[in-house]
């Protein structure tokens, strides 16, 4: 007999050593039924809600519906292991993710299990998804602005630390586009990002990340994926994990700002999982705790008052539209729940208009207390301008004939947008909003035609550098729009316009 042990000895010895010698009580319960993700139990009078679930094969799962005398199980493992009869038995402990600075530039679970082949997260502190949203002692006003970097969200409808903005549209308008767009315009800010992918495919979740890492910081970036293969409890708790890791960053008085895309998919798995659980359905089959779930969520994100450090957490949630039907039950819920809208319409997607941002439908409720001045100051009356151009250009199409006062306003409004439009993932600087406004009010546009407009946007921010680098350094270090920083943005522009302008036919 040879005198090394074998492999499996030494294992084994060590299991036993770790053993916890000793009387131990457990609350054990048997599984009844199982399939698509939802276990029913009994035996097990003591759970609390949402207390973690241990089976006897090692999967996981949490209590979501406590009954008189059966608890609905929601896995957060596969199920294909999970048989009636099985054994199950409670933990006393809800269900935590890991917190702190170990999760930057990670890609992980709503564990916290990485999903980037990298070790595992060592995090400072594990925190339970479900947390009390700050009270309104605890809240300040929300006054600091979230530059997006994103021409039509920042010059329109302005974005404050500690707001609720949704993002709403039809499938495929470009929603998740603007989202990673407000995150990649962060590299440069003190902003922590996480990005939440509930029930997305895996090529949108990729090309996501990639966007992320290419275009954005993301040393600074969490992105929590739940694809719509993973079992429904992980789609579950998804938006409640990524919050709960927003908000140890903002309790240490950072500023945090969240994407959860999207809220339409987590609703649909709520209802789904209500209905296995066998809760009564209610409008659209929905359980009436759909607005609940969504509204406590939600409330989570504020900026907090200097007492509580003045951190701040924004909240970006994304849903999704059926033939731009704002009045459906999840749409109306997210509207009255967040602090304001940006509608996607897909008509505008597909006329080449990007981002497709329904002026008319869209309003943020915080807007210009939030904006930054400099750019309140040269946009001036921008939107009521163009909202007269999209009322005169149906107007002129029925075949009036426009005066010059009337001709004037349609290729102002023309200007204005062409000046809105933006390739993706391109976000702008503050200066480079500025400057844009600038020439847009100013009318050095007005007699540029529109594939002109759009080089003279793409190549401002360079030109800018070269022939107004004080004037950039005024505005990035917050100088107020005098006439000097006008005057020097101004010239750079015209020495721009001049060099794209075509040359004159010779004689």
């Amino acid at each position: 007999m040879p005198t090394d042990a074998p492999d499996w000895m030494d294992a084994a010895r060590a299991k036993v050593a770790r053993a916890e010698l000793g009387p131990r009580a457990e609350h054990q319960g048997v599984v009844e039924e199982i399939g698509d993700g939802v276990a029913l139990i009994s035996g097990l009078r003591d759970v609390r809600l949402d207390e973690v679930l241990h089976f006897g094969g090692g999967q996981v799962g949490f209590a979501r519906v406590l009954d008189a005398g059966r608890i609905g199980c929601v896995l957060l493992d596969g199920t294909s292991d999970v048989e009636a009869g099985d054994t199950v038995r409670g933990t006393g402990e809800v269900v935590n993710v890991p917190v702190g600075e170990a999760l930057l530039g990670r890609i992980v679970d709503p564990l916290g299990r990485p999903l980037d082949g990298k070790d595992p997260i060592e995090a400072q502190d594990h925190w339970p998804i479900e947390r009390p949203a700050p009270s309104i002692i605890e809240r300040d006003l929300v006054t600091e602005p979230v530059q997006t970097g994103i021409v039509v969200v920042d010059t329109l409808f302005a974005l404050g630390r500690g707001q609720r903005e949704l993002i709403v549209g039809d499938h495929s308008t470009g929603k998740t586009t603007l989202g990673i767009d407000a995150l990649i315009a962060q590299r440069d800010s003190d902003m922590i990002c996480i990005y939440v992918a509930v029930g997305q495919k895996t090529s949108s979740v990729r090309r996501a990340i990639d966007a992320l890492q290419a275009q954005g910081n993301f040393a600074r970036c969490i992105v929590m994926v739940a694809g719509s293969s993973d079992a429904p409890g992980l789609q579950w708790i998804a938006p409640y994990a990524g919050m709960t890791m927003a908000e140890y960053f903002r309790d240490k008085g950072q500023h945090a700002l969240i994407v959860i895309d999207d809220l339409s998919k987590h609703a649909a798995t709520h209802r789904e999982i209500a209905l296995l659980t066998r809760q009564s359905p209610g409008r659209e089959a929905y359980p009436g705790d759909v607005f609940y779930i969504h509204a406590r969520l939600l409330e989570r994100a504020a900026k907090l008052s200097p007492e509580r450090g003045s951190g701040s957490l924004t909240a970006l949630p994304i849903a999704e539209t059926d033939q731009g039907n704002l009045s459906a039950y999840i749409p109306t819920n997210l509207i009255s729940i967040t602090d304001g809208q940006i509608v996607l319409d897909q008509a505008l997607f597909h006329q080449g208009q990007k981002p497709a941002v329904d002026v008319g439908l869209s309003v943020s409720r915080v807007g210009g207390k939030t904006q930054a001045p400099v750019l309140r100051k040269a946009a001036g009356t921008l939107r009521l301008d163009y909202a007269q151009f999209l009322e005169l250009e149906v107007f002129t199409r029925f075949g009036g004939m426009p005066d010059d006062r009337v001709r004037q306003q349609l290729t102002r409004g023309e200007r204005i947008r062409e000046a809105l439009r933006q390739p993706q993932h391109q976000p702008f600087r503050l200066v480079d909003e500025v400057a844009l406004m600038l020439a847009v009010q100013t009318g050095l546009l007005d007699a540029l035609p529109a594939p002109i407009v759009a080089e003279f946007r793409t190549r401002l921010p360079a030109a800018l550098d070269h022939d107004a680098a004080k004037a950039v350094q005024a505005i990035t270090g917050g100088s107020t729009l005098d006439d000097a920083t006008k005057t020097a943005l101004s010239g750079a522009m015209t020495r721009l316009i001049a060099s794209l302008a075509p040359a004159e036919p010779a004689p």
